[in-house]
């Protein structure tokens, strides 16, 4: 794009610290949000380390299924969650229990507190660091959640832009999307990099100033910077499943337990310590809206209907993620899920590949 372009108004203008990569990759004809398919490991051999996954949408029931199935398989979970992460962060987040982490152990839940950055990168690196560490204690490694980024940066290797935070980039960024609203951040990401537009959901302001800072103050596209090599896993991904309709009455009546069982005070609690509304991790689906609510900006019905239909849109989201006829996932419905049968075919599975 041209500088033209680029300062057609001033209230349009890049950060004057930071300049536009002098290549940017053109869009394809049509671009999904997300892969088409779950990738598989390239050619494992028979002594790669293993791997399960468990993938599905929130409030489908993946928490109860993986440590019934991990008690069973001698299994340890890895959480893909980018909230669970975070300390203080229970309810909201549907975090699994002491008690259900005393039956089964659990790793990456409760590793920072909310104003502590935990980058994609770092996710990265120490799941693989633990399904390493938990194979060689010939258990198995199970990565469990409904994060598609995280889970594919694990089965694809992604190799993800380690650079700095550019405070005074990000502060300026910030400014634009407090002034001009995220649709003109987004399409200013979908003029310089449309590849990484593609793969970020517009509503997630963070996500689209980190693509944004890394470009601009790199000169490279952040999708160009994002490169892919496999790790050698003998993985198993399998798929939890729910009519749509039934999966949504149980995010409602997850939502409402989450109210019931103390979501407003878990918020007052964590802003009484000082976290403020505005870190990232307290933009999560149900902490906003609850900050909203204490803050005066809506009635408490209004926070509920809120996080109930964002949710549901997450898990449109979700699905992009993981699809349906993704021929790489082992897809079963939860209604009709026999937990024995599972576990003979997961064992199945890793003692003949």
């Amino acid at each position: 794009m041209n500088n033209e372009t680029m300062n057609r108004k001033r209230s349009h203008a890049l950060p004057s610290s930071l300049h536009a990569p002098h290549s940017t990759p053109h869009a394809p004809h049509s671009t999904p949000h997300a892969p088409h398919s779950t990738p598989h490991a390239s050619h494992p051999t028979p002594h790669a380390p293993r791997l399960l996954v468990i993938v599905g949408p929130t409030a489908v029931g993946k928490t109860a299924i993986a440590i019934d199935l991990a008690e069973r398989i001698n299994g340890e979970i890895i959480s893909a969650d980018s909230r669970t992460l975070y300390r203080g962060m229970d309810i909201g987040t549907a975090k699994p229990t002491l008690a259900e982490r005393a039956r089964v152990a659990h790793h990456l839940i409760d590793v920072a507190d909310p104003d502590q950055s935990w980058s994609l990168a770092q996710y990265r690196d120490a799941a693989a660091a633990l399904i390493v560490e938990i194979n060689a204690r010939d258990r198995l490694p199970m990565l469990v959640g409904g994060a598609g980024q995280y889970i594919h940066a694990i089965l694809e290797g992604w190799s993800i832009p380690k650079r700095a935070a550019d405070p005074q980039a990000r502060a300026e960024l910030e400014a634009i999307a407090a002034r001009d609203g995220a649709d003109e951040l987004y399409r200013r990401l979908r003029e310089i990099d449309p590849l990484a537009a593609a793969s970020i959901d517009s509503r997630n302001v963070r996500r689209v100033i980190r693509a944004l800072e890394v470009t601009l103050s790199t000169g490279q596209p952040f999708s160009a910077q994002r490169q892919k090599t496999p790790p050698r896993y003998r993985s198993l991904i399998i798929g939890l499943s729910l009519a749509r309709p039934k999966l949504y009455r149980r995010i409602d009546e997850r939502i409402d337990a989450m109210f019931a069982n103390g979501l407003v005070a878990e918020g007052q609690t964590l802003a009484a310590k000082g976290y403020d509304w505005s870190l990232p991790a307290l933009s999560a689906i149900g902490y906003k809206q609850v900050g909203m609510y204490l803050r005066g900006e809506c009635d408490l019905a209004e926070a509920v209907q809120r996080i109930k239909r964002e949710t549901r849109r997450f898990v449109r989201r979700q699905a992009n993620w993981f699809k349906p006829d993704d021929p790489n996932i082992r897809w079963h419905n939860v209604e009709s899920l026999n937990a024995e049968r599972l576990a003979d075919e997961v064992l199945s599975f890793f003692a003949h590949s």
